[in-house]
C-alpha cells in the first residue's frame, strides 16, 4: 500500500465547487489560533440546526448522564457543540499547520512508553477514541512518533483525498489505512510500526459484544484482540485534551495494557470501553456524542433514536 498521490481526475468541473471550499478552509486555517478558536464558538449555534446530530448527542447524553439534571445536561451538549465546532478548525490546522507551529500548541506526557516498545522493536495499537480533538490530536502525535491510522473513506473523491493527505502529513512514512483493510493494519504492525486505532463506534451486531459504557449496554466490536495478537503488537493508549484556559492542547500517552490480549475477547472490550469511559468522563464536552453510540441493541430492546 503507497502513500496518497494527487489524481487528474480530481480537476474535473463537477470537484470545482469542492476545491473553492478547500481553498477557503486552507485559508482559514493560517489565521492565529485564538481567531479561529473565537471564530467557533460564534458558529457553534449553527450545529443545532442539524437536528438529527444534535438529536443523537441530547439522547446520549440522557443515557451516559441519567443524574444530571435536564438543564445540566442542556448546558452541556451546548459546550459539546463549541467543541464540535472548533473541531473543523482544528482539522484544518492539523492538517495544513506545519510542525513548528504545532509543537507551540501542545505538551506530551509519557512518550518512553512509545520509546521503550520501538527499542523493543514491537509494534503498538495506539487506542484511542473519537474526540472532537481527534485530527489535532493525531498530528500533534505525528511531531513526536512516526505512526500509521485507520481512517473512513468518503464518498467525495477531494474530500477523501485531503483527508488521506492531510492525516499522512502528520509524519514523513505516515499510511492512511481503510479500516477495513485489516491485513495491511496487521502487517503494519508486525513491522513494528505504531497504528492509530479507535474502536468507540457501533458497526453492529456482527462481530460485536455487550460491555458496559457509562452504564449503558454497548455493541463494541471484539476484533481490536485479535489484531493485537496477530500483529504481535502492544496496546499502548492515547488522549489528547483541549486545555480549559485555550491555551492549547495536552497530550497523554498511557502506559501499556499489561497481559492484553487474555483468553477472554469479553473482558478484554470492556477493559477497553472502561478506559474510554474514564477518559471521556474527564472532559464529557470535548467528546463526539453526535453518533448514534447505541444504534444496536440487545435483542428485544427498542431504539434509543425513534
Amino acid at each position: 500500500m503507497n502513500r496518497t498521490h494527487f489524481s487528474l481526475g480530481l480537476l474535473h468541473p463537477r470537484y470545482w465547487f469542492f476545491w473553492l471550499g478547500a481553498t477557503a478552509w486552507f485559508l482559514l486555517a493560517q489565521l492565529p489560533f485564538r481567531w479561529q478558536m473565537w471564530l467557533s464558538r460564534r458558529l457553534a449555534p449553527l450545529l443545532f440546526l442539524n437536528k438529527k446530530r444534535i438529536g443523537y448527542a441530547r439522547e446520549n447524553l440522557k443515557r451516559c448522564f441519567p443524574d444530571m439534571s435536564e438543564t445540566e445536561r442542556e448546558s452541556l451538549l451546548k459546550k459539546n457543540a463549541e467543541s464540535m465546532a472548533a473541531a473543523a478548525f482544528e482539522t484544518g490546522i492539523g492538517w495544513f499547520w506545519p510542525q513548528w507551529r504545532l509543537r507551540k500548541l501542545h505538551s506530551i506526557t509519557g512518550k518512553e512508553h512509545l520509546e521503550e516498545a520501538e527499542r523493543d522493536g514491537v509494534g503498538v495499537l495506539l487506542l484511542t477514541t473519537h474526540f472532537s480533538t481527534l485530527d489535532i490530536g493525531s498530528a500533534f502525535l505525528g511531531c513526536n512518533i512516526e505512526f500509521d491510522g485507520l481512517y473512513r473513506p468518503h464518498s467525495n473523491a477531494v474530500y477523501d483525498y485531503l483527508q488521506r493527505k492531510g492525516r499522512e502529513s502528520y509524519c514523513k512514512t505516515g499510511l492512511a489505512i481503510p479500516r477495513d483493510s485489516v491485513r495491511t493494519m496487521i502487517a503494519r504492525l508486525r513491522k513494528g510500526r505504531a497504528v492509530w486505532y479507535a474502536p468507540d463506534r457501533d458497526l453492529g451486531a456482527k462481530n460485536s459484544v455487550f460491555v458496559n459504557f457509562f452504564g449503558v449496554p454497548t455493541a463494541m466490536i471484539t476484533a481490536t484482540s485479535k489484531i493485537v495478537a496477530l500483529g504481535k503488537a502492544r496496546v499502548i493508549p492515547f488522549t489528547q485534551y483541549r486545555r480549559p484556559d485555550g491555551s492549547g492542547y495536552d497530550l497523554i500517552i498511557h502506559p501499556p495494557f499489561a497481559d492484553f490480549p487474555s483468553d477472554d475477547e469479553v473482558a478484554d472490550t470492556q477493559r477497553i470501553a472502561s478506559f474510554m469511559e474514564g477518559e471521556i468522563a474527564k472532559y464529557p464536552e470535548q467528546y463526539f456524542w453526535a453518533q448514534p453510540r447505541f444504534k444496536t441493541r440487545p435483542e428485544g430492546e427498542a431504539s434509543f433514536y425513534e
